[in-house]
């Protein structure tokens, strides 16, 4: 079922299958991997001024926006690498897990703040709860904002 609850079940399971590779070893990124997850470490700056999630003084459309950057920064950089994003709800991550099962769990993130977006734009704003728990997926201590600390590469 596509809710956020498994959106993010399913973002978390598949960006924890490609760090549990990279950590064990059996993926090593390349280059261009290193490359393309520094670029989107610039494209995403979440811009907080060292705040911590949630965002509850920023307007619903900066806090919306902020996630829905994601998406868009991952299909670039999918595109870029040749790289495949798959959907994550409901289905497991290919093992070994590398490059494309991450980009696709961040994405499921991402790709949620654009649902979100048109959603605000047409009736309103979603759960807090939601955003929050968005927010702090891709934001702070553990989180996709700290991804080059898991790599030991």
């Amino acid at each position: 079922m596509d809710t956020f609850a498994g959106r993010l079940d399913g973002a978390w399971e598949w960006w924890s299958a490609a760090i549990e590779e990279a950590q064990e070893g059996r993926w090593v990124r390349n280059a261009l991997e290193r490359q393309v997850m520094a670029n989107i470490r610039a494209a995403t700056n979440p811009l907080h001024g060292g705040r911590m999630t949630p965002f509850t003084e920023d307007s619903w459309h900066v806090r919306i926006g902020r996630i829905a950057n994601w998406a868009g920064v991952l299909r670039l950089a999918a595109t870029a690498g040749g790289w495949r994003l798959q959907p994550v709800i409901g289905h497991s991550p290919t093992h070994p897990a590398g490059m494309a099962e991450l980009l696709s769990g961040v994405y499921a993130i991402g790709e949620q703040g654009e649902i979100w977006m048109t959603r605000l734009r047409e009736g309103g704003p979603p759960p807090e709860d939601e955003i929050a728990k968005a927010e702090s997926f891709l934001t702070g201590p553990g989180s996709i904002e700290d991804l080059e600390l898991f790599f030991y590469d």
